[in-house]
């Protein structure tokens, strides 16, 4: 048994404290905290109706290293499960090497100044891990997180070689709301205004936001039209998977949504530097932040699947093989188990399965590393058993692989 430090209470921190609250047979004790203590008392009185279980709450400033160490070292967890801003991955992670406490997150440090999808910062801290005994992992949510699992599962028992990934993203439900972002604003349009990169033979290769497109049929979804975006996880999948020649990442989007963002960018809402408003500096997206519906808010509401996954080609004994592998999430579903929506819901889960590699010793492995140099096997055994089932769908080859 084991306790676990869950930092961030937001739509995905309110998943993952649910489902770590489920698993009572790993973790005796469950500690959740944020800058807002509000937002932790609340999901501690949620959990204790919904799951029948106490959790405690308690409040800390993550991007003060000095206090998140001092709790760490007073709380002695086994894991943190950092869920908050990408902004604080680097503060959290020197918090974890100060108290010696192993880290998992789910998505890659950014600086808040600049839309930088990089793991350059976090691979930075290989040595200092390593040298200290503690394992870090990098991005345990959906995508990035489950998607790499896919990709190291086919490597591993499907494909001789892969040379194509195609990840595909669709939120086929519906919030009923004029415009609102599944997951923090911020993070969120920052991260689809951004210019488009894609991995091709040994090199990346940028579009404009939002350029290309193209249209994939999702199981329990349908086709949608969905756009080349530059995601996370391409970036340490194109090192790690043998003799690949090309990864993209696919996501789908409404028009309406789209309209949307194309009106606030031209009238400079989704600026990310700060602007002087009588006197005192703003930066628009903050403001827009404020202004959007909180992601967590849209669950109860919310209808529709998602559908995400890998779409591969390879070779496999010397025949040319292409497999879809993915999961169908229901929105409503993850609101009567969990009182979330399903974006939340696919990257909560992952998180609390990443979690549970590490405390049962199986991905015990000092340094910092992606979730596709980890074994696939226990990983994707945990999190479909904990409520994201998936499924590999043979495709018909259409000529030469890739074509």
């Amino acid at each position: 048994m084991a306790k676990v430090l869950i930092i961030g209470a937001g739509g995905v921190g309110g998943v993952v404290a649910h489902k770590c609250a489920q698993e009572r047979e790993v973790f005796d004790d469950v500690l959740l905290v944020s800058r807002t203590l509000s937002r932790c008392e609340k999901l501690q009185r949620e959990i204790a109706e919904v799951q029948g279980r106490d959790i405690r709450v308690g409040q800390v400033d993550a991007d003060d290293v000095a206090a998140t160490t001092r709790l760490l070292e007073h709380e002695k967890p086994a894991v943190v499960i950092n869920v908050a801003l990408p902004y604080q991955d680097l503060s959290i992670m020197d918090a974890c090497l100060n108290a010696g406490v192993d880290y998992l997150d789910t998505a890659n440090y950014e600086p808040p100044d600049v839309a930088k999808f990089e793991y350059k910062w976090q691979w930075a801290y290989r040595d200092r891990f390593r040298d200290a005994g503690l394992t870090a992992i990098l991005g345990s949510g959906f995508d990035p997180g489950v998607t790499n699992m896919y990709c190291a599962h086919a490597q591993k028992h499907l494909f001789d070689s892969i040379k194509y990934v195609d990840i595909l993203d669709c939120n086929g439900g519906s919030h009923g709301k004029a415009f609102a972002t599944n997951f923090n604003p911020e993070i969120n349009i920052r991260e689809i205004t951004a210019r488009g990169r894609y991995w091709e033979k040994g090199e990346w290769k940028e579009t404009d936001p939002l350029s290309v497109s193209a249209v994939f049929d999702y199981p329990g979804v349908g086709e949608r039209k969905s756009f080349l975006l530059y995601h996370e996880e391409l970036e340490s999948l194109a090192l790690n998977l043998r003799g690949l020649e090309r990864i993209r990442f696919w996501m789908t989007f409404g028009e309406a949504y789209l309209k949307h963002l194309e009106v606030m960018g031209n009238i400079g809402m989704t600026r990310i530097d700060p602007v002087m408003y009588q006197g005192h500096p703003v930066v628009p997206m903050k403001f827009l932040k404020e202004l959007l519906p909180d992601p967590s808010s849209l669950a109860a509401g919310y209808t529709g699947k998602t559908s995400i996954g890998c779409l591969i080609e390879g070779v496999k004994d010397g025949k040319p093989r292409k497999v879809f592998i993915y999961n169908i999430c229901d929105h409503a579903a993850c609101y009567r188990e969990v009182r979330a929506q399903a974006v939340s819901y696919t990257t909560g889960v992952p998180a609390v399965t990443g979690a549970v590699m590490i405390t049962k010793g199986l991905w015990k492995r000092p340094g910092v590393w992606n979730m596709e140099e980890m074994d696939p096997d226990p990983f994707l055994e945990d999190v479909g058993k904990r409520g994201l089932p998936w499924v590999v769908q043979e495709r018909a080859v259409a000529g030469a692989v890739g074509a």
